[in-house]
């Protein structure tokens, strides 16, 4: 019976990394911005979160939505999570009542089944990847028509970063003024085939959930720190202008130094709030030292760090870099157990540079994993569901 049909639609969406950062919020309730940023969106082939969207007249009425995450029930009453359901139901809503033969699928019950690749909370931008997902899964679910831009403000509602996981490439977030959140959307900067050869080196030094969370860091600086003002009225303006014209001109030098300016900015800002907020720690400064030294041994600059509000070194590099970044940090982390390094030729790079001593024993002493990885692709629907037929989590 139709009234019994079991509707899905599973999507993959992307981890994205900002190299212009977000950090602080104009309006909380709408997830508003108090200023513009820019991100890599990462390779799905190393870091995605994948979400099986169903619904069903069958689902009992009394059950309500659910979210099964990483195999484990989670709670989806929270208002974000909330407000993203709204929105999609309500667009939903809509087409139906333009087409009264469409089934009445924003009346059912939704089961979301999530997946991720990568550990939770940890510093890798899971929120954003997971929010993303949702949305563009639930979106297709509905077979809603509204362009990733029109996605990415529901996403928005979920979490700040999401908005930019809607795309692949180089990505920006633009702030908007208007106090209705409507202008408040991301576009693709850049496709990735643009700049095909960005890579990236995540070093993962804790895995461990955050002590201080995104939002209620942010707004702690947002109401206590001295620089957040000119960050966001100067720094940031400047930088997103620097970057948007050296990923036009594929210019590595100019987007690195921009990159790790605004890490820089954006956690002297955090170290600036009252009570200081550190995210980073001693193996992230032995990771700034370490670029440092080889981007000296170089003669020019072949690698930019990023922090997020995690410990963990996020490092650009072209292609044509490998040996000289990937090669000084696979020396610097031999004899430790440490996963990630992908294929049998990164034994064959040699060592760029002999780090300092101090600064490779606390890398190798507080990595405890590599993730390689490059620019990617957006959101993109799969035929592999966490849903099965009969409304059940697939078995995997």
């Amino acid at each position: 019976m139709s009234s019994e049909k079991v509707y899905r639609a599973s999507t993959t969406a992307p981890v994205n990394i900002a190299v212009v950062k977000y950090w602080g919020k104009r309006d909380a309730k709408l997830n508003l911005p108090t200023n513009s940023s820019l991100s890599v969106t990462l390779s799905q082939d190393d870091l995605r979160t994948l979400t099986t969207a169903s619904c069903s007249a069958s689902f009992p009425a009394s059950e309500g939505d659910s979210l099964l995450l990483n195999g484990s029930p989670s709670d989806i009453s929270g208002a974000r999570t909330q407000a993203c359901l709204r929105e999609l139901r309500a667009r939903r809503a809509a087409l139906e009542a333009a087409d009264p033969s469409l089934p009445k699928l924003s009346t059912y019950p939704l089961r979301l089944v999530s997946e991720n690749n990568f550990p939770t909370a940890a510093g890798l931008a899971s929120s954003a990847a997971g929010f993303a997902a949702l949305v563009r899964a639930v979106a297709n679910l509905y077979e809603l028509k509204d362009t990733p831009s029109e996605l990415s403000k529901i996403a928005r509602q979920g979490s700040g970063s999401a908005c930019r996981s809607l795309f692949g490439g180089y990505v920006a977030w633009r702030m908007g003024d208007k106090e209705d959140g409507t202008d408040s959307m991301a576009d693709q900067v850049a496709e990735a085939a643009h700049w095909p050869e960005m890579r990236a080196l995540i070093l993962v030094v804790s895995a461990a959930k955050k002590g201080v969370s995104s939002s209620s860091g942010m707004q702690q600086t947002v109401a206590t720190s001295g620089l957040f003002q000119q960050r966001i009225t100067t720094v940031v303006p400047e930088n997103m202008a620097i970057m948007e014209n050296a990923i036009a001109e594929r210019d590595f030098e100019k987007f690195a130094e921009v990159t790790m300016r605004d890490s820089n900015s954006f956690h002297a800002t955090c170290a600036d709030t009252y009570p200081p907020i550190f995210y980073m720690n001693d193996v992230s400064r032995a990771a700034i030292r370490a670029v440092e030294a080889i981007n000296e041994k170089a003669g020019r600059t072949v690698a930019a760090y990023t922090f997020d509000a995690g410990p963990n070194a996020v490092i650009y590099y072209l292609e044509k870099d490998t040996e000289a970044v990937v090669g000084t940090f696979y020396h610097a982390l031999q004899g430790a157990d440490i996963t990630g390094w992908k294929n049998e030729s990164i034994k064959e790079l040699k060592c760029g540079i002999s780090l300092d001593e101090n600064v490779a024993a606390l890398i190798k002493g507080g990595v405890s994993r590599v993730i390689m990885t490059s620019v990617g692709e957006g959101p993109a629907p799969t035929e592999e569901f966490l849903v099965a037929e009969d409304g059940t989590p697939a078995k995997r």
